[in-house]
């Protein structure tokens, strides 16, 4: 029994670490980006996003089912995640045009400038980040983390919030 305690005591002292950080000016400790995420510096061609059922309602997510968060420290539609806190939150980044997929509102969807030269993909006034602590399509262990990372809907309004 002892043995499975300290497993347990490590993941949930690593989520606590990785969820504490990223709550107001964008810095956290450094944390790897999900595999399935793409690295912010391996921007897709063009990036696709789509809408899935969840139990938090249709929400947005990337291609392969990835959930997407906005990030209420972002102001006037321009990313306030970078460094460390880029490493837990990676930025969904295009290189060519992004695209809507059903029930998403192509008008919404635009791309923003980082401060490195890429593009980031915007829904709506929020630029779209991955969690690195969401393992696989359908995760939402974002949701909610320090009231300032949500999930985002079809409409373009943050769900939760």
């Amino acid at each position: 029994m002892h043995s499975l305690n300290r497993p347990i005591a490590l993941l949930v002292v690593s989520l606590a670490l990785i969820a504490g950080a990223c709550s107001g000016g964008g810095a956290s400790p450094s944390a790897a980006a999900p595999s399935e995420a793409p690295a912010a510096s391996e921007p897709a061609a063009a990036a696709t996003i789509a809408l899935a059922d969840n139990a938090l309602g249709q929400i947005i997510v990337d291609a392969d089912g990835k959930t997407l968060y906005a990030f209420t420290n972002d102001t006037d539609g321009t990313s306030a995640c970078y460094d460390e806190c880029a490493a837990n939150w990676p930025p969904l980044l295009a290189d060519g045009d992004a695209v809507a997929g059903d029930g998403l509102d192509a008008a919404l969807l635009t791309t923003v400038a980082r401060t490195d030269g890429t593009m980031q993909v915007k829904y709506g006034d929020w630029p779209l980040y991955y969690f690195a602590a969401d393992a696989a399509a359908g995760d939402t262990n974002g949701q909610g983390v320090n009231d300032v990372w949500f999930v985002v809907g079809a409409d373009g309004a943050l769900i939760g919030q």
